[in-house]
């Protein structure tokens, strides 16, 4: 993949040279540069990142009552999220005592 000195935009190659598709720059092709370049057959898949837990080995709570029925715990492990899509985040709790998840408002 080689990029445009004149434009920045992805340049596709033709026969010897390089041509822009937005400005239409041509630039000779550099065998030597080519051979350099990563492919994604070189390339490995490690599988997904790791997921963490935020509420593994958190110690830090505030008082927030569980609305889980049944549970009367007063504490909750808070972490901030953003919103999908959203512009803003949201807090999310886990109560302390049986483990309930939910979003503050």
């Amino acid at each position: 993949m080689n990029f445009c000195d004149e434009c920045g935009s992805m340049m596709r190659t033709a026969g010897d040279t390089w041509v822009c598709g937005s400005c239409e720059n041509e630039e000779p092709r550099d065998a030597q540069a080519e051979a350099a370049m990563t492919t994604q057959d070189e390339q490995q898949d490690d599988g997904a990142p790791p997921v963490v837990d935020g509420t593994e080995n958190a110690n830090e709570t505030m008082e927030n009552s569980c609305p889980a029925e049944g549970c009367d715990g007063s504490r909750a492990y808070y972490e901030t999220r953003p919103k999908p899509g959203g512009s803003y985040e949201v807090r999310v709790f886990t109560c302390v005592e049986c483990g309930h998840t939910w979003r503050g408002s």
